[in-house]
């Protein structure tokens, strides 16, 4: 452990508070256990998580923020029952529901570590994870997950139970080494426990104890257990909300991974500070019946990852081309001046109105907004990666604002976000107050400190080391710069920061030129809007090639991609005369070969130097996938195991 201790990576540590001198740095520390019973005081009558039971079309069923705690209590009294010691791990592997952040939630109550696990992870995946926490308690969704740790149960020492939520009715599992409970059996084992036994165990937890893992998406190798404090998670979760005016009667749609942090911090720990409601999408969300449930509740907060707004897009734009005469006429007008609008609104716009945006706002955005089920949105976010300037620029032009968040796992989620008060497309937006910043003078490197800075890599002490320095500065691996649009209230650089790449992703070529390849491959992006994906490669090599991917039709019920060609894919076969359907017919197409090598030449041209000239190419037989490899479940990039997995693709490029 670090001598001045600004990590710790056991479980049942104390980290010590990274207080300010004043300020929102200088706020009391709190636990989650104080800032839940804080939520029963002031909300206990309020609607907290709303779940249809019955499908899309179903009724909506109601849990007040009364019987939320209720349900949390009895979960931490079963687990008490079980033997379960404070600092011990909750394993939950499922789709979004009351159930999860009833597990959460009482885990935490009964003085434990709760952790997510992704649910497209494999058997071994998730046995690695259950080793790695020493999880005492597996929750699992329905027959799917359940057989996963069946599979694996011999393997893990540690368990003492597997629960499962989404079957009420269980066939005899002779097999497993554990009891196997239903749900609501679960949460009758612990009746005998007493109230005052739970008050017990949360007056015996410390801001500085961990209360969450956070498991990050391996994108270059194994998991690495992030450890979030409560001080964590209760300072982030209140200091974001400064940025927005959220409170009772507002609403959210609870549907990215719970595995995630940022879902974690939207849709658990932020509504317990303002009393939102959390409605439940449909675990087919993102295959298509997330636009239902966006029209059903109509959420006053939304975040999308890029790749949804990329899929809204890719919707409208269809339905754009098929707008023909006076409505085409009034549309494009409209988007003019929505686009003027955003330009004036972002930061440094002067503010104000254009001539006839209220005209266009009642004829064409209030509609839209209306078809989307975002007309009532009072922010709409975009995090976990990167997402093009061209998809923030057309919602713009709707006049729907989308507002770009960064941060890490290890920040405990959001670290610079765009909001109303200033936000600026093409940026990450602002550092949240509270937090330091500064770069790396030799790399450019971004590393910042603040109370939301994780506690450190649970029982690894050599990564960690690697991560925060002895000053406790959060060394982040992002390659970034600052504008001069520093905030008033915070030391600079405090301006809009951009990413322009990650230290480790850099490529050094056999020349010894250093590139960066996102800021190359997002190029490419505009130049080629029929591309899916791509990746650079050229670490070690005399010079650049890139790999790319068409957009395709996915094969919903498989999660993978197809080789039919999809939206602006098939759109620009017919644009340039080609007959091309499929990706094998455009990988020997002379109008796709001539295609690509016009919008090659095109970024070439623009290149600030020879050592970032794209010199060949190739085009994939499939999309990139998370099933296929390449992305990980938050849709990040694989570049290693993408590189290997087309390394005789990649070496025939390289042949002289």
């Amino acid at each position: 452990m670090s001598a001045t201790k600004t990590w710790v990576t056991e479980p049942d540590e104390v980290i010590p508070i990274r207080m300010g001198a004043e300020g929102v740095a200088a706020r009391p520390s709190r636990t989650m256990c104080e800032v839940f019973k804080s939520a029963l005081a002031n909300f206990g009558t309020h609607p907290a998580l709303k779940y249809q039971a019955e499908g899309i079309e179903g009724p909506w069923s109601t849990l007040t923020w009364t019987d939320y705690y209720n349900e949390s209590v009895k979960f931490a009294k079963t687990l008490m029952s079980l033997g379960f010691a404070p600092h011990r791990c909750v394993n939950i592997i499922g789709f979004n529901s009351v159930e999860w952040f009833v597990a959460e939630m009482g885990c935490i109550l009964a003085g434990g570590i709760a952790a997510g696990i992704y649910t497209t992870n494999l058997p071994e995946a998730c046995r690695y994870i259950s080793d790695h926490s020493q999880a005492e308690v597996v929750v699992v969704e329905g027959a799917l997950q359940l057989k996963k740790y069946i599979s694996i149960a011999g393997q893990l020492k540690h368990l003492k139970a597997i629960v499962v939520y989404g079957n009420e009715t269980l066939a005899p599992v002779p097999d497993c080494p554990v009891p196997v409970y239903t749900w609501s059996d679960f949460q009758q084992l612990g009746k005998d426990v007493g109230d005052a036994q739970v008050e017990e165990r949360m007056a015996g937890q410390q801001p500085g104890h961990c209360c969450c893992l956070i498991y990050t998406s391996g994108t270059t190798g194994t998991p690495k257990a992030v450890m979030l404090s409560h001080d964590n998670i209760t300072w982030t979760a209140q200091t974001a909300l400064m940025h927005f005016s959220f409170k009772i009667g507002d609403r959210s749609i609870s549907y990215l991974p719970l595995s995630h942090i940022a879902a974690q911090i939207l849709d658990m720990y932020g509504p317990m500070l303002c009393g939102s409601c959390v409605y439940f999408a449909q675990p087919d969300a993102l295959r298509g019946s997330l636009g239902a449930t966006l029209k059903a509740v109509r959420p006053t907060l939304f975040l999308g990852v890029p790749r949804v707004w990329e899929k809204i897009y890719e919707k409208m734009q269809e339905v754009g081309k098929k707008t023909v005469g006076t409505k085409k006429k009034i549309a494009t007008w409209a988007k003019q001046k929505g686009a003027e609008h955003t330009r004036m609104c972002q930061y440094g716009g002067g503010g104000g109105e254009p001539c006839g945006y209220n005209v266009a706002n009642k004829v064409v955005f209030t509609k839209v907004k209306e078809n989307l089920g975002l007309d009532q949105a009072k922010g709409c976010f975009s995090a976990a990666a990167p997402i093009s300037t061209e998809i923030l620029e057309y919602f713009g032009s709707l006049d729907l604002p989308i507002y770009e968040v960064f941060g890490q796992s290890e920040c405990t989620g959001p670290h610079t976000i765009n909001d109303p008060e200033g936000w600026l497309i093409g940026t990450c937006g602002r550092p949240m107050r509270g937090t330091e910043n500064k770069i790396v003078a030799d790399t450019g490197e971004l590393c910042y400190r603040g109370r939301h800075i994780f506690m450190g890599y649970m029982h690894d002490p050599e990564k960690t080391a690697e991560t925060i320095d002895e000053e406790g500065w959060l060394h982040s691996g992002d390659v970034a710069t600052f504008d001069d649009n520093n905030r008033t209230d915070m030391p600079a650089p405090s301006g809009f920061m951009r990413i322009t790449g990650r230290i480790k992703e850099l490529i050094i070529t056999a020349g010894g030129e250093n590139v960066a390849p996102v800021l190359i491959e997002n190029e490419f992006k505009k130049a080629l809007p029929s591309l899916s994906n791509c990746m650079v490669v050229g670490d070690k090599r005399k010079y650049l090639t890139i790999l790319l991917s068409l957009k395709t039709e996915l094969n919903e019920a498989e999660g993978i991609p197809t080789d039919k060609l999809a939206g602006t894919a098939l759109e620009t076969s017919k644009a340039i005369g080609s007959e091309a359907t499929t990706v094998p017919e455009a990988a020997t197409c002379p109008k796709w070969r001539e295609h690509i090598e016009a919008a090659r030449s095109k970024v070439n041209e623009e290149a600030p130097s020879r050592a970032q000239v794209i010199q060949k190419w190739a085009l994939l037989p499939m999309d990139f996938s998370e099933k296929g490899g390449e992305l990980t479940p938050t849709l990040k990039l694989k570049r290693g195991p993408t590189a290997d997995k087309h390394r005789d693709i990649i070496d025939a490029l390289y042949k002289e």
